[in-house]
């Protein structure tokens, strides 16, 4: 049992939380937002718990869907399903169990939330099989990360109608702003992180954002950096929120951005793979801004 626990763990990343980072800081920042300050505990527990317990069922769920590419692909060659130390059907099992534990939560929450979160799960179900055939994938997995941001709005100023109305009246226009800005820096981050895979990628005919750019990959890692920030930088003014705090978190951004452009200048494998570890630095800043 303690060796399928530890296998478990490999399966979901459990040593390498920050993959659920990236998940968690822009939605916390959205509860802030919605909230107009701390959202209080329950809220804060079932968003923080949710978060880390889907991002690991999407885990089992990716590893299964690409069992046959991570096979030819150096970084991912010895992942628990792919190695065979765990079956596809049992890594189905905890992703399913995982789910089902993140949906109790949400059932603790109001309608409107219950109804958007099968629209999250939807798209986490489809992201791992867009890779056969969207060239920009990046994009299915930025809308994916970002669907925590509608839900928080959604569980702070929702209620027990679930209409097109209730949904236009608790999830305003910031929110899906927001949204559209967190998926330009999913691009970002995970375009770096496709960056490190490159070469195996198009050996085996995988479809990346960072072979769709070509050499064009580190201006446009650059530009989805920017437009994040300045997207979210319009939706705290449109609030009244972009004060001294926002600035100084803004600043503190910018000068990661430019260290990212760093280390993936030269398109090392090295630097590309830190340059994406390290996102969640960023995360953390803009939401401490926000929070501030």
């Amino acid at each position: 049992m303690k060796e399928r626990f530890s296998l478990y763990l490999n399966l979901i990343r459990w040593d390498r939380p920050a993959g659920w980072l990236l998940l968690l800081w822009p939605t916390l920042g959205a509860l802030w937002l919605a909230a107009g300050g701390f959202p209080g505990w329950h809220l804060l527990t079932v968003f923080t718990l949710g978060t880390i317990l889907m991002r690991s069922a999407g885990c089992c769920i990716n590893d299964v869907a690409d069992v046959d590419f991570d096979r030819h692909v150096k970084r991912t060659a010895q992942r628990p399903v792919t190695s065979g130390a765990v079956s596809t059907r049992e890594a189905l099992a905890v992703g399913a169990v995982l789910a089902l534990l993140a949906f109790g939560l949400v059932l603790s929450c109001n309608a409107l939330t219950i109804a958007l979160s099968f629209a999250a799960l939807a798209v986490t179900l489809i992201y791992p099989y867009a890779k056969r055939h969207v060239s920009m994938p990046q994009a299915v997995l930025g809308v994916a990360f970002s669907f925590g941001i509608p839900m928080a709005f959604a569980a702070v100023r929702g209620g027990s109608e679930v209409s097109l109305a209730a949904l236009q009246a608790a999830v305003p226009w910031q929110a899906w702003a927001l949204m559209l800005g967190n998926l330009f820096w999913v691009l970002a981050y995970d375009t770096e992180y496709a960056m490190v895979d490159r070469d195996d990628d198009l050996k085996i005919g995988m479809k990346t954002s960072a072979i769709t750019l070509g050499r064009f990959d580190v201006a446009a890692i650059l530009c989805f950096y920017v437009l994040y920030l300045a997207v979210t930088t319009v939706v705290l003014a449109s609030l009244g929120r972009a004060g001294l705090w926002w600035g100084l978190a803004l600043a503190a951004a910018l000068v990661q951005v430019a260290w990212h452009a760093r280390l993936i200048w030269h398109r090392t494998r090295e630097g590309c793979f830190r340059a994406f570890r390290e996102n969640h630095w960023l995360g953390f800043g803009v939401f401490l801004g926000i929070a501030l």
